[in-house]
């Protein structure tokens, strides 16, 4: 895969957002290793250590530290750099945070997203754009009927609602600015990728799983959980980037077929319980134990949530290629190559060669 993604993105001009968060960390560092030429919008990365950091992030992109709700500054930076492809992925991506921050949560997923539309108008060239959201999208209902691109779209929480605005906000310019009827016009084509839980070594958020029982178990402490039988679709970080890159590429062949929406996310036989997801990292770690936090007063979070990845399969060619328990294992080793070892460049370099080539 990893050549016949170098044919379309090496020498191109990629602009990136949330560059320096997990997920964009990844996704710049694979970009560079196509020989794309990025160039990077996002807030600083967030405390020590952070992947942006172990990347060398700022000596492989021209990294622009800015917030996404400053829209001169982003419709400037877009211009000024005439991109090839967008990739969007930056965000307030985390469900308890929304809580804290709600209208902020709001103004950065939804309006940010505008921002990055409002700045599309001014590429003067074919510019091919994947707008990434989330699985959390969907108006979920709590049963096991694994959710399709079709589905309705809603929320409860407000980062999953917000991420739905966005969804509304990226049909509402598609059809009134890009639309693909008119694409010999404008030139540029838009789809979305939906991705489910992604795990992967150099997420260290607050409040996301995999991060919570890494911390506990280099502590040496007893890993605390909240909602053991809370069911996701877990994934390794690079199933989503590669579907990403593959929507990219399918856009810059075919715009007209692929300008859509897709989900990225593990078979659905492999979405996992929390407490199976802690028992595996615990089991890769080699040692640790945890415990069920009870708390009657913590917000809502969804129980149960699947995707349907069927689409991506039939009309991408993209397959999910590490069960949860691979990923889990990959992660791991991340991990302890980082507090171990510390030598993580040519590590996740290497992840990255095998993951693409495999």
């Amino acid at each position: 895969m990893i050549e016949d993604l170098k044919k379309i993105y090496s020498g191109k001009k990629v602009f990136l957002t949330g560059h320096t968060g997990f997920k964009g960390s990844w996704m710049l560092k694979i970009l560079n290793m196509l020989g794309a030429d990025v160039k990077g919008y996002a807030l600083s990365p967030v405390g020590t250590p952070n992947l942006f950091d172990v990347i060398n992030g700022d000596q492989i992109c021209e990294s622009v530290i800015a917030d996404l709700r400053d829209r001169d500054r982003l419709k400037d930076e877009v211009e000024s750099f005439q991109p090839d492809f967008i990739f969007h992925l930056a965000a307030q991506p985390l469900v308890r945070l929304s809580y804290k921050i709600p209208s902020e949560t709001f103004e950065v997923n939804a309006i940010g997203t505008a921002n990055v539309l409002d700045a599309l108008m001014l590429v003067q060239k074919p510019c091919y754009c994947v707008f990434i959201t989330t699985d959390k999208v969907y108006h979920n209902n709590e049963w096991d009927y694994p959710y399709r691109e079709n589905d309705r779209l809603g929320g409860y929480d407000p980062y999953s609602a917000s991420k739905a605005c966005a969804e509304l906000v990226i049909d509402s310019y598609r059809n009134s600015f890009f639309n693909i009827k008119d694409f010999d016009k404008h030139k540029k084509a838009i789809a979305v990728g939906r991705a489910g839980n992604v795990i992967g070594g150099g997420d260290w958020s607050a409040d996301r799983l995999i991060p919570d029982i890494v911390r506990s178990l280099e502590q040496g402490k007893e890993v605390e959980i909240r909602n053991p039988g809370a069911v996701r679709p877990w994934q390794h970080v690079l199933e989503p980037l590669a579907g990403y890159l593959l929507l990219g590429a399918k856009l810059f062949n075919d715009p007209q077929s692929y300008s859509t929406a897709y989900n990225f996310g593990p078979d659905v036989n492999d979405a996992l319980p929390v407490n199976k997801m802690v028992e595996m990292s615990i089991e890769a770690w080699g040692t640790g134990s945890y415990f069920i936090h009870k708390n009657e007063n913590q917000p809502h979070e969804a129980g149960l949530l699947k995707l349907d990845v069927s689409k991506a399969k039939a009309e991408l060619g993209w397959l999910p290629r590490l069960n949860a328990g691979k990923a889990v294992e990959n992660t791991i080793k991340w991990y302890k190559q980082y507090y171990h070892s510390g030598d993580l460049l040519k590590y996740t370099e290497n992840e990255i060669e095998d993951f693409l080539n495999g």
